[in-house]
């Protein structure tokens, strides 16, 4: 098998985007991928490994598989991941990678927002926003549905405007009719949004970044990164330069592929755990139940591959998370033993 055939895969999976980047030995990226989640993470992640199996073939090699995410969870059992990582982590280790001197990671996503400090490449500081939409990905969606643009107009529109406007940025609701009120008065567009652009900027320094010691380089990730209007509303409201990276949006995904590539690479002779590129056709079932053992009554969540029990997670004694594995564990010494029966 060629060189170029082997890849580690960083897979995030998020409320809003599944993202899942393939990472060559030589760490440069061969193809990212960037899926909205819809509520159904379990197929989107079938789906994306579909699109990288026709993109790199069948004989293609994946080397280690790395999750991270908030379904980080669900995405390591259904792929068979090596390491499974928090978000913190797998956006720090990116960041780090590309530009070694990095210190300030500012992360805006689809519904939440964080920010991480780090201190010759080790993070010494976070926080994160993920009570209120105001300020993420989702909140500027409706904004610009609301006012008639596409959201990719959003930014370059901001960017023209003579006389920003101030917008109350603390709630999404008095964002909005503040935003409507300026309308009403007859400020163009470009002010409005541009003044919607410092709004969230304000509100994301005032509640995530309050009390951090924000120092350059700065990295500006995730998908509200491609806004050029909160680029310059950051550079004006921290008087320093943004580095938008070239994997942006999938940041957090290009972390788990540099974890997935040091815990194989650091032991020789480790295989994965992953499935395989077949497991998109594969049958997954995701079922959940109240656990009677006592009074706090768990909600269990079970996953089943073609009536395989693989992991349940949601007890907080660990009665029915160590009987998945156990279970896991036993079906995987019967599929061997079958095995060397053929």
């Amino acid at each position: 098998m060629l060189v170029d055939d082997k890849y580690f895969l960083g897979v995030d999976v998020g409320s809003v985007s599944t993202n899942m980047v393939l990472l060559r030995p030589d760490n440069t990226v061969k193809e990212a991928l960037y899926l909205r989640t819809q509520g159904r993470p379990m197929q989107i992640i079938q789906e994306g490994i579909k699109l990288l199996r026709s993109k790199i073939g069948k004989s293609a090699e994946i080397m280690g598989v790395g999750a991270t995410g908030s379904a980080r969870q669900l995405a390591a059992t259904l792929l068979g991941a090596d390491v499974v990582k928090n978000e913190i982590t797998a956006h720090a280790v990116a960041a780090s990678r590309v530009n070694p001197q990095v210190q300030t990671i500012l992360e805006i996503g689809g519904q939440d927002s964080k920010i991480i400090i780090l201190r010759d490449g080790v993070v010494s500081d976070f926080a994160m926003n993920t009570v209120c939409a105001a300020g993420t990905g989702s909140f500027l969606d409706q904004q610009a549905s609301r006012l008639g643009i596409k959201i990719e107009e959003f930014g370059p529109l901001a960017l023209e405007a003579k006389n920003p406007v101030r917008i109350a940025g603390r709630c999404s609701v008095f964002a909005e009719s503040d935003m409507i009120h300026k309308q009403q008065l007859g400020h163009s567009l470009p002010d409005i949004l541009a003044g919607l652009c410092q709004a969230m900027v304000r509100n994301y320094l005032n509640n995530v970044g309050k009390n951090k010691d924000i120092k350059g380089p700065i990295f500006f990730q995730g998908g509200v990164a491609a806004n050029p209007g909160i680029c310059k509303a950051f550079e004006e409201e921290l008087g320093q330069p943004i580095i938008v990276p070239e994997n942006y949006d999938v940041m957090g995904a290009l972390g788990a592929a540099y974890l997935a590539q040091e815990k194989v690479g650091s032991r020789p002779g480790t295989r994965t755990r992953f499935r395989g590129l077949d497991l998109g056709e594969t049958r997954f079932l995701a079922k959940s139940f109240d656990c009677t053992g006592c009074a706090n009554r768990c909600e269990v969540v079970e996953i089943t591959q073609d009536g395989r029990s693989l992991a349940r997670w949601g007890d907080r004694c660990g009665k029915w998370s160590v009987a998945g594995v156990a279970d896991t564990a036993i079906s995987g010494l019967e599929q061997k033993e079958e095995q060397r029966g053929a």
